[in-house]
């Protein structure tokens, strides 16, 4: 069902008859050229006067409930409406030029707050970007004049040495881990020949009655040495592993440390630099300004640079004290398994192992399984 609000009618063909009687109204005009009486002019102004006095207003509209052409009985009078009057407000124009509050304005007010936290993040990310531009310039311009001999640079001589020892020591560390991991790979592959060689031996003292006891004597001795050579290798994999840790987690870590103090270092002579220079130009306003926030980066660069300075000179000197206790267990571990296995003490080689905690990985263990080989 729909409803419409119409006019009165009766009032709309009253005012229709009107207009149309007063536009084809003639106006007779006499032998001296003045109106005559018109006949109607009474009887218009009447029709004019009921018009503005009984014209259409909410009072006498209707509402049709149905279609048109719907029963006379579905229109109700709305004057039998009980309600506030009805008046005219200049501001109801204004109100609808404006889009209405609704289910929208809390979507257009987070797609305005997304807007601002992703331009936050866009200027935060630009500044960010800017001042890495200045600092690599900075530093970029402060390395080439240390090359070139025209920048002078902060040197701390003995925390300098003691850096290029840890270095070196190092690289003789890193030599003695290469040496170490290739003879496990050339004893390895000896003991494997053994292991071969003893099973041989053992097949053929069953298959030749009278080369029985000389072929057992050598399956025996193989066999032993290969057990010795398995122990040896233990002890070996062990002593490996403790300078790998050693050189390539422990002095790697360092030197990572050292490598941030060296930049930090180059930082604060860059900064250094920068605010000598303007020291020594005009003392302006503008000059002064660019003085202060130089002086100001100087400070929180100096800072970071001492810090780190500190962070270096502690771990060389924990460093230093690690390297000489795991090197001293390891160092004595290497010299006894290398002495009882070549003096075929076996008993004291496994003692050796024994007293340096070194486990043994069951024969086979490093073969990979046959699901593997699938």
């Amino acid at each position: 069902m729909c409803q419409c609000l119409v006019l009165s009618y009766r009032d709309f063909i009253m005012a229709d008859s009107i207009m149309s009687k007063a536009a084809t109204m003639e106006i007779p005009i006499n032998s001296n050229g003045d109106t005559g009486t018109l006949t109607e002019d009474d009887s218009l102004e009447q029709d004019l006067q009921q018009v503005m006095v009984s014209g259409p207003n909410l009072n006498e509209t209707s509402i049709v409930s149905g279609g048109y052409g719907g029963p006379a009985g579905g229109i109700i009078p709305t004057s039998t409406i009980k309600g506030p009057a009805v008046r005219f407000n200049p501001d109801y124009l204004d109100r609808r030029r404006a889009p209405a509050p609704g289910p929208g304005s809390s979507n257009h007010n987070t797609s305005n707050s997304t807007e601002e936290v992703t331009r936050g993040v866009a200027v935060e990310k630009l500044d960010s970007v800017k001042k890495w531009g200045i600092n690599t310039y900075k530093c970029t311009k402060q390395m080439f004049s240390e090359r070139f001999g025209r920048g002078s640079r902060t040197v701390d001589l003995e925390l300098e040495a003691q850096i290029d020892v840890l270095r070196e020591t190092k690289s003789k560390y890193e030599n003695i881990l290469r040496l170490a991991t290739a003879l496990i790979s050339h004893f390895q592959s000896m003991v494997q020949t053994q292991q071969a060689l003893g099973d041989t031996f053992t097949d053929l003292s069953q298959k030749s009655p009278e080369l029985q006891d000389e072929f057992g004597y050598n399956a025996e001795t193989q066999k032993l040495l290969c057990k010795n050579g398995e122990a040896l290798l233990g002890a070996i994999n062990f002593f490996v592993s403790s300078i790998n840790t050693l050189v390539n987690k422990t002095m790697e870590d360092t030197l990572m440390t050292i490598k941030l103090y060296e930049n930090a270092r180059l930082e604060f002579d860059a900064y250094r630099s920068d605010l000598e220079e303007l020291s020594l130009g005009p003392r302006d306003a503008a000059t002064m300004v660019r003085i202060e926030m130089a002086q100001h980066d100087y400070q929180i660069h100096r800072d970071k640079y001492e810090r780190l300075r500190s962070d270096v000179t502690i771990k060389l000197k924990f460093l230093e004290e690690n390297k000489v206790k795991v090197m001293h267990k390891q160092l004595l571990l290497f010299h006894n398994a290398i002495s009882a296995y070549f003096a075929g003490n076996q008993q004291q080689l496994e003692q050796t192992l024994i007293q340096f905690n070194v486990k043994l990985k069951p024969p086979g263990s490093d073969k990979p399984s046959w699901l593997e080989e699938q």
